[in-house]
């Protein structure tokens, strides 16, 4: 494995600071250098063209340049050849750049050696002052008595039975009622039935139901509207409830005789110490996914540098496009998302913008701890990484190895390693707090041992947060054209960031799902046209998509 930051190429390039966050790349390529540039693009042209007495690929070149021009070969091979040497050059620099390059041919143009200026923006270093003082408020990851006996009580449900009674219904009752639901005086199908056993409390229908059930007696009638389950629809629904019935749900008693026909443990005592031992596992595993959550949010608030506007771009237009490729997945358009939730392009946009800031605080956050606590990825860490995308992808370790370091591509993956290991040490080192204001012992919260590491991401209706990675590719799906790079006119040329990934992902709540490495970026030029006064620019701005999710909540449709 070789590091790009310490491989050396044959042709000089030079680097110096630029306005607005940008570096210029100083690169020349002697007489050598572009002889074998034009005869790679004279043997490219001569099987392109046809030239009448000659079969393709055989015409000489003074007969080709005769046939297109004196200098159209060189320009074919400046084009051809100026993104690869570009790439070169960003690799040797080690820069981690953040768009296309604007590229200037400064001489040569007509003959010799070429120079040539690539000014781009990089991605900016920050601070995060008073990272090693943050303190995070979670809920105790220990559980509360309530909690064991709820638990308890779930198995004593399944052996309960039904007693009436003829007291008011309180929650957990089941009571037996007719129901009447309408819309604008016309009944609605489903919401219309005779003798329904409902449980109190259970949130079924609608709140207003549970509501209203709530200290209510055999024999009331309950008239009441409620909001219609589809947000979508105005129109409220009315509701009038006849109660006929009210049960109490009777719990056994809790001995060895229940625990033994209904576990396998032989005594109560046994019983609630697996309990307790199994609820404290699963708090505290999501607490652990909450605490980097908190973490995460501390982070990014640290972070008040003015954000680059290209990468927020990138991270906003990313967030757009995979929400309608998810829409897509569900054949639904972003049209009706737009109409069923009532917004505009213009508010999407701008909710997608506010977590694409988000995310680019986070990555840059956490890249600013790593750079203070001098955290870095071991040799071993990098290489097991590669290993892991070689066998995603079917490659061998050593073509994937060389193609990494051709590319560049260590880097985005050093990030990633990087950022979690900021996150780890702040987790580690963070002051926590419960509600209360007791303070939280953080060898409770310590993490098992694991080969998978977190990543960091953000939810479009909630805070930054992050997924733990249990065990898939950091850097989603990757192919050979991904690691090939991009096109210059059509053909292919290898460079860029490959590997590049938001660092930012989602709710504690749901389920833990694989995310990206490294943080926004965008890719290497996708082409080089030649402009006007021998300038050289990139408008096509090729960039990864990121590992962020959006959560949809589609609304049920009811009439």
């Amino acid at each position: 494995m070789t590091d790009p930051a310490h491989r050396l190429f044959d042709v000089e390039s030079t680097l110096a600071p630029a306005d607005g966050g940008k570096v210029k790349i100083s690169v020349y390529l002697d007489r050598h250098e572009m002889e074998g540039a034009e005869e790679a693009a004279y043997r490219r042209i001569v099987r392109e063209v046809r030239i009448p007495g000659f079969r393709p690929g055989k015409a000489p070149r003074k007969v080709l340049e005769a046939r297109l021009g004196s200098g159209y070969i060189r320009a074919e091979a400046m084009q051809d050849a100026l993104p690869g040497y570009y790439q070169q050059a960003v690799v040797r620099h080690d820069l981690d750049v953040i768009a296309p390059p604007e590229i200037d041919i400064t001489d040569g143009r007509d003959g010799g050696g070429v120079s040539f200026e690539a000014v781009v923006e990089v991605r900016p270093e920050v601070t995060a002052d008073g990272y090693d003082a943050l303190a995070v408020e979670i809920p105790s990851p220990l559980p509360t008595d309530e909690e064991i006996n709820a638990r308890i009580d779930a198995l004593r449900a399944q052996f309960s039975e039904l007693e009436t009674v003829s007291r008011p219904a309180i929650d957990t009752d089941h009571v037996t009622i007719d129901v009447v639901g309408s819309r604008n005086g016309v009944e609605v199908e489903g919401l219309t039935v005779s003798d329904y056993t409902y449980e109190v409390g259970s949130g079924a229908v609608v709140p207003e139901i549970d509501e209203n059930l709530r200290g209510a007696k055999v024999g009331d009638i309950l008239e009441f509207n409620a909001r219609h389950p589809d947000e979508s629809i105005e129109d409220l629904l009315r509701f009038r409830i006849l109660v006929k019935e009210v049960q109490a749900r009777i719990l056994p008693d809790l001995n060895d005789d229940l625990v033994a026909s209904a576990s396998e443990f032989e005594t109560v005592a046994e019983f609630r110490d697996d309990v307790t031992e199994r609820l404290g596992e699963e708090k505290r595993a999501r607490t652990r996914m909450l605490l980097r959550q908190r973490v995460s949010e501390a982070v990014a608030e640290l972070v008040v540098a003015d954000l680059p506007e290209t990468l927020v771009v990138s991270e906003t237009d990313g967030n757009i496009e995979r929400l309608q490729q998810m829409l897509e997945a569900t054949e639904d358009s972003l049209e009706d998302y737009l109409a069923a939730s009532g917004m505009t392009e213009e508010q999407l946009r701008s909710h997608a913008r506010l977590d694409a800031e988000a995310s680019v605080r986070l990555d840059l956050g956490l890249r600013a701890v790593a750079d203070a606590e001098a955290l870095d990825a071991s040799d071993a860490d990098l290489a097991a990484e590669a290993d892991r995308i070689a066998a995603r992808m079917g490659l061998d370790s050593e073509s994937l190895n060389r193609r990494l370091d051709e590319t560049g591509g260590w880097s985005p993956i050093r990030a990633g390693l990087r950022k979690e290991l900021a996150l780890q040490w702040l987790a580690a080192n963070v002051t926590l707090r419960d509600p209360t204001g007791a303070s939280i012992p953080g060898e409770l919260l310590r993490e098992p041992e694991s080969d998978g590491f977190a990543v960091v991401s953000s939810e479009p209706d909630g805070p930054v947060t992050l997924d733990v990675f249990d065990g898939e590719d950091h850097y989603g799906d990757l192919d050979e054209p991904d690691l090939a790079g991009g096109e210059l006119g059509g053909e292919e040329f290898e460079g860029g960031d490959p590997l590049a990934r938001p660092a930012l992902d989602p709710d504690p709540g749901t389920d833990p799902a694989a995310a990206a490495g490294d943080g926004p970026v965008a890719r290497e030029p996708a082409g080089v046209p030649q402009g006007e006064d021998g300038a050289v620019s990139s408008s096509d701005e090729d960039t990864p998509e990121g590992a962020r999710r959006w959560g949809l909540r589609r609304r049920a449709r009811r009439t």
